[in-house]
């Protein structure tokens, strides 16, 4: 009867030691890491209002005696995309940062 305790027990212990070594080895992940960025249309929109009315009153004083309008328009242009791009770079430095995740 001990001999058969003794046997049930080992056997137990194995089971167990197997189930725990299996879902172990089923949850291992591997560490990444990762760039995390923060979204950056609040500022290319800033950017772009910025630089398109820069742009127009910029474009307004180039422009010559009778061309206002249209270097206005065309300041404004150029100044809004100006201002969105310089705003996206400036954002992108700003609000990215590593991570590590694991997958």
């Amino acid at each position: 009867m001990r001999a058969q305790f003794k046997t049930l027990a080992v056997i137990v212990a194995l089971g167990f030691t197997a189930s725990t070594i299996a879902v172990t080895a089923a949850q291992a992940e591997t560490r990444h890491r990762i760039t995390v960025c923060k979204s950056t249309k609040n500022a290319r929109n800033k950017g772009t209002v910025i630089g398109g009315v820069s742009g127009g009153v910029l474009g307004t004083v180039v422009a010559g005696h009778g061309n206002k309008t249209e270097g206005a328009l065309l300041g404004g242009a150029l100044g809004a995309v100006a201002g969105n791009q310089i705003a996206k770079r400036n954002s992108k430095k700003n609000n990215c940062h590593y991570e590590y995740r694991y997958y």
